[in-house]
């Protein structure tokens, strides 16, 4: 489902690294400034951004739609988790060069995201989100 996602001139400049191992789950968490939930979810997956596979469109391309790409990705995945009754989260907190050091990430790729999954063990509260009315603007700012 994550691949399904859009991706800028279709290059799909982005990879996936899943990781269920319980040593290298841990050393994910402490890259993720201790969170927990990162060490006790029963798969990790890291998004890395790949700046080869977009760099057809040069700068901008390394710069920014492979993030955006990646970023396209990791929706598609929460909401299709969220189907199947699967919690995830976002995490984009972390040492981004522990983790590639960790992972053994080439320089041609980027670490994005950490996305923790499992069975929630309780159900979980909805954030506040801003107004519509507060941040959607009509034919000018």
């Amino acid at each position: 489902m994550a691949n399904l996602a859009p991706s800028a001139g279709n290059l799909q400049a982005r990879d996936f690294i899943v990781i269920k191992d319980p040593d290298t789950k841990k050393a994910l968490a402490r890259a993720a400034y201790d969170e927990e939930f990162v060490r006790t979810a029963p798969v990790v997956i890291v998004v890395c951004a790949n700046l080869r596979r977009i760099e057809h469109y040069g700068d901008r391309g390394r710069t920014l739609y492979c993030i955006q790409d990646s970023s396209a990705a990791i929706e598609n995945m929460i909401l299709f988790l969220h189907s199947k009754g699967i919690g995830s989260v976002w995490v984009g907190a972390f040492d981004e060069a522990a983790v590639r050091i960790l992972l053994h990430i080439p320089e041609e790729a980027r670490p994005v995201a950490m996305i923790p999954m499992g069975r929630p063990a309780e159900k979980g509260t909805r954030s506040s989100k801003i107004p519509s009315d507060r941040i959607v603007h009509k034919e000018k700012w």
